[in-house]
């Protein structure tokens, strides 16, 4: 296993959370009478003008710029611009997924929009500014969702494979290959402090005895020693293409093809955490192809 057995179900309930959290709030901007929030949702009219190819070529249009912008800024260490563009990012995402709960709560009121960002705003700064464990991994559970509703509407089934496929032949090649995705994450952990994906630190069990026999016996030697702290991770790229998926089989056979979609994704997902023995996997091709099995058999019981 890549990680103790409690960080590996802590991520992996986290991940299955997130899904169903993204279920509601993709069911709920899939009604028609719920346009996305902040000028990020596509009308009707608008959809019934563009074909699904265009869609999807826009789609993969945009994750090549940002791909392109995210790694130039990586490389030339433009922390200020990555912080701010993480900012909206995050604000955004927050506030579309915080709509679709306030609009169970006050169904109506006009202004649910403003009372989102509100809200979002001090978990965005805290996530962005601060390294606080808990809001890093608690607004990850809203961010994923809230994106995923945006792309949900513009996709096929047939249009889903193929951006599974090409998200995964990328993955593969920028973990494999290039060792990009390693870059990138390093950067964002070392010197951003924010993380796109679940971030959970630990210690060995060998670190905390060595931790416990200090407090024990010198405490002051504790507060000078230093521990290479492991992490745990699970990348954003990872759990939104999920939700998306999700998402798409929702709206076309209905909820229990969305269910198997995520069932498929988290047996991919487990399996490289108990038996993979790398410390970095592609995690994408996996999830990819446990989510076509699922797409398979919901077109064979459904």
């Amino acid at each position: 296993m890549k990680h103790p057995l409690k960080l590996i179900a802590l991520i992996l309930l986290m991940f299955i959370v997130t899904q169903f959290i993204g279920l509601f709030v993709v069911n709920h901007y899939l009604d028609d009478s719920n346009q996305i929030p902040y000028g990020m949702g596509v009308s009707e009219e608008e959809l019934e003008a563009t074909s699904s190819a265009g869609s999807f070529t826009s789609i993969i249009m945009a994750f090549i710029f940002a791909i392109i912008i995210f790694s130039l800024l990586t490389k030339f260490k433009a922390k200020f611009v990555m912080r701010t563009w993480f900012f909206i990012v995050i604000l955004i995402a927050l506030g579309i997924s915080f709509v679709a709960f306030l609009s169970q709560i006050l169904p109506g009121f006009k202004y649910l929009g403003i009372m989102a960002l509100i809200l979002a705003l001090p978990l965005t700064l805290s996530k962005v500014y601060s390294r606080n464990i808990l809001t890093h991994n608690f607004t990850e559970l809203l961010i994923y969702p809230g994106i995923a509703a945006i792309f949900v509407p513009l996709l096929s089934v047939v249009f889903l494979i193929a951006l599974l496929v090409l998200i995964s032949l990328y993955d593969a090649w920028a973990v494999w290959k290039s060792g990009l995705m390693q870059k990138m994450a390093n950067f964002q952990i070392d010197n951003l402090k924010v993380f796109g994906g679940f971030f959970i630190p630990y210690l060995s069990k060998k670190q905390r005895q060595q931790v416990k026999k200090l407090k024990e016996s010198d405490k002051s030697k504790l507060k000078k020693k230093k521990f290479k702290v492991n992490v745990a991770i699970l990348g954003g790229g990872d759990i939104v293409f999920t939700i998306i998926a999700a998402g798409v089989m929702f709206k076309t056979l209905g909820l229990l093809s969305a269910i198997l979609v995520i069932v498929g994704a988290v047996l991919a997902l487990s399996y490289i955490m108990f038996f993979g023995k790398k410390k970095v996997y592609p995690a994408m091709p996996f999830i990819s192809t446990g989510i076509f099995i699922m797409i398979g058999l919901s077109y064979l019981i459904l």
